[in-house]
């Protein structure tokens, strides 16, 4: 087992700031724990080990992949731990091996026991009976067999391109005539051997399922193959078995300097390829004895293929790939193990669910939609009744990731069928969805629609929509921001926030900004929009200097963010410099986080939390104290480098002080959740929080379908009349002046 030298650990310890990708275990860590949780069912505890599965996968193709960009090209690289880039390798993967384990243990010890209870089992092929195992065996016959292609590697045959993140079988064979098994242990008679892969489609149903009496009973599709594995290789010895699955590097940039759409496509096509053929990063392997020389034969050889050491082996005693579990989560015999999702709740202040015209609720009042606690439907509605209306003359949107069957596809289609003017800023360079994305884009551009294709270098994130309305004499401008995608399946997993408004002020600095990404166009300075790469960097460290200066001066002072990942080192010093000034500063950050929080001299008043539950925290809000007048902020920016220098990115303030109290409320009872929260300590690690003796649990997952107009008026930060352990709690005597307040608006 490897381990890090002490002072490689001394260097992470004494660096001001934390790795970012060992926070991304961090990160992945608090997923894992959701399925240790005892309070959930044994379908929801698999489904979070299926998603750290799936997580672990992109990190490897992702962070693991950049990080051997470096490696493999002699490129120098300090991570924010301190170290270069070999010692940090050792540090992650020792990091990652260690993750590894307590998947296993959590799914062997822990989930496993449970199996019984619940009505099912995983089970091997000898454990089938006689009519199970004739059935597996005709699966195998009839859909299994005519799928596999044995592909030899020796010195006649080239070494087969293996598929990332599917199951193979390494089957070591010699030929009837060869050396016995004992003599492949000697240097001279190695030849004798070959290897051979054999891939299991991804296509196929990793499980094959037995309703039995009262249970169900799960058949791995590698138990089957590897019963069955002698009807590929007939009339020869099979000296070894054994089960893999690989990761490959899946991060790759492009060469963005040819302004030609075709040649930009074309490349991003021949990029997507070239991910499937990228460097090995991980192999996955089942256990095995190490006495089967076989075996050992084929790792030896695999390493040295790919260049990889025992650091980039991960072992599973049990089962390979977690992510497979969601075939058995979502098998309709549990369907009832599966907490029913909470009904959408209309936003405050639309006391109905059905909005008869959108344009006219959205006339009367700017409107804070709060996902997935809020429907995702108004703002569907507001694209679908655009298309239809013969009103609408235009609609202007940026897409970064769509639904499968998207709602927003069919309205953008039906609007440009209808003769209005349709601008889509898509994306292509979305990970992952590129493929999607480019079909999508092609569609629209067919149907007529203004398709742009990405800016140059950068990827395009900002969140925003604007309808060009005709009514009467005039025009009216509708617009939609917001921190989450237009995606109307993550709406109901994901937690975003987004605004509806006709404020002039907000749509034409969107008219702005859409003439500058779509065209050839220098705004002026935007009222209620900070946009990056222009300048969103310093505005955010302008205001973050703000609250020093006011706590400097014994002001009324306090940050509060919430966020998905926090990695700028000019932000993060700034913040430093603000804590040290005396401002308090309340963070809330899903996954990485850079910043150490609570060391002596440099971050003592910066608390940093991270909320993992039902949902994904998605919602990116910036709050600064002013004194007393709030500046608040929603978008699609995290703190990070990629988001101030190579996305196009934008924030929007709330104006309205309605609207403004609801982003208040959002932080506050972020700060409060006892159920969902994990603290970030000094060093590095994350606690978590607990409920305090004789207080009632607070979930923000749940607590959110609840929230009342008198809330969100008495929502406060950072207000000294406050309790200093949670200054958002809501008091009592904040009703009389919240009722006021209602009733003046």
């Amino acid at each position: 087992m490897a381990k890090v030298s002490e002072k490689v650990i001394s260097v992470i310890e004494q660096s001001d700031y934390l790795s970012r990708d060992l926070s991304w275990l961090k990160f992945n860590e608090r997923v894992l724990d959701q399925a240790r949780s005892a309070d959930r069912t044994l379908m929801e505890r698999l489904k979070f080990l299926a998603i750290s599965a799936s997580n672990l996968d992109e990190f490897f193709m992702i962070r693991v992949g950049s990080l051997y960009n470096y490696l493999d090209y002699h490129k120098q690289r300090v991570d924010y731990s301190g170290l270069r880039e070999v010692p940090f390798r050792k540090a992650l993967f020792t990091a990652a091996q260690q993750f590894n384990r307590e998947q296993q243990q959590v799914f062997v010890e822990e989930l496993l026991p449970l199996f019984t209870d619940n009505q099912l089992r995983l089970v091997h092929f000898d454990e089938l009976t006689a009519d199970e195992q004739a059935e597996a065996t005709d699966y195998f016959d009839r859909t299994i067999y005519p799928t596999l292609t044995p592909m030899l590697y020796d010195y006649t045959h080239t070494f087969p391109m293996l598929l990332a993140k599917v199951l193979i079988f390494g089957v070591v064979t010699v030929n009837p005539d060869g050396a016995p098994l004992q003599s492949l242990r000697t240097e001279d008679e190695d030849e004798r051997q070959r290897l051979s892969f054999v891939q299991i489609p991804a296509n196929l149903p990793r499980f094959l399922p037995f309703d039995r009496d009262e249970e169900v009973i799960f058949l791995p599709i590698e138990e089957i193959v590897r019963q069955n594995i002698k009807k590929l290789y007939r009339n020869v010895e099979i000296i070894s078995v054994n089960l893999f699955r690989i990761t490959r590097n899946g991060d790759f940039t492009l060469d963005e300097n040819d302004d030609d759409e075709a040649d930009f496509l074309d490349e991003v096509r021949q990029k997507i390829k070239n991910r499937r053929l990228g460097r090995v990063t991980r192999v996955e392997i089942e256990s095995f004895n190490p006495d089967t020389p076989g075996a050992i034969w084929m790792i030896n050889l695999l390493k040295k293929r790919w260049e990889i050491d025992e650091l980039n082996l991960f072992e599973a005693p049990y089962l390979l790939d977690f992510s497979a579990l969601w075939q058995i989560v979502r098998h309709p015999e549990f369907k009832d193990d599966m907490p029913r999702p909470h009904a959408p709740v209309p936003p405050l202040g639309l006391n109905r669910e059905k909005i008869d015209d959108i344009f006219e609720v959205i006339r009367q009042r700017d409107v804070l939609l709060h996902h997935p606690y809020n429907n995702f439907e108004p703002v569907l509605q507001l694209l679908e009744q655009a298309a239809e209306d013969p009103n609408v003359l235009a609609i202007k949107i940026t897409v970064y990731r769509l639904a499968k069957r998207s709602r927003i596809t069919e309205a953008l289609l039906k609007a440009a069928e209808n003769g209005k003017h349709v601008s889509v800023l898509f994306e292509v360079k979305a990970r992952f969805d590129e493929e999607n994305n480019i079909r999508e884009a092609q569609r629209l551009q067919k149907a007529g629609c203004f398709v742009i294709y990405g800016i140059s270098r950068y990827k395009t994130h900002t969140k925003l929509l604007l309808v060009v309305r005709s009514e009467g004499s005039r025009v009216v401008r509708y617009a939609h921001m917001a921190s989450g995608n237009y995606n109307e399946d993550t709406s109901r997993l994901y937690t975003d926030i987004g605004l509806l408004t006709t404020d002039e002020v907000y749509t034409h600095d969107i008219s702005e900004f859409f003439n500058v990404i779509t065209g050839h166009s220098l705004p002026n300075e935007y009222r209620y929009l900070i946009t990056a790469p222009r300048g969103m960097r310093d505005q955010l460290i302008r205001l973050i200097q703000t609250e020093a200066e006011n706590a400097q001066r014994g002001l009324p002072s306090g940050i509060c963010i919430k966020l998905n990942s926090l990695e700028d080192k000019l932000v993060i010093d700034e913040l430093y410099k603000a804590s040290q000034a005396g401002v308090p500063i309340r963070l809330v950050v899903r996954g990485i986080c850079c910043l150490r929080p609570r060391r002596k001299g440099l971050s003592e008043n910066v608390t940093v939390r991270s909320i993992v539950g039902d949902y994904l925290e998605h919602t990116r809000v910036f709050y600064f104290h002013n004194n007393g007048d709030p500046k608040v902020y929603g978008g699609s920016a995290d703190i990070m480098v990629r988001s101030f220098d190579r996305r196009i990115e934008s924030l929007f303030i709330l104006a309205d002080q309605r609207v403004k109290q609801q982003a208040i409320l959002l932080l506050a009872y972020n700060l409060l959740d006892n159920v969902n929260a994990y603290e970030l300590q000094e060093d590095g690690t994350y606690k978590k929080c607990e409920v305090p003796t004789g207080e009632k649990p607070f979930n923000i997952h749940e607590r959110f379908f609840d929230v009342t107009e008198k809330e969100v008026m008495a929502a406060r930060l950072f207000d000294p009349e406050l309790k200093p352990a949670d200054q958002a709690i809501i008091e009592e005597e904040y009703q009389e002046g919240a009722e006021r307040a209602i009733a003046d608006i």
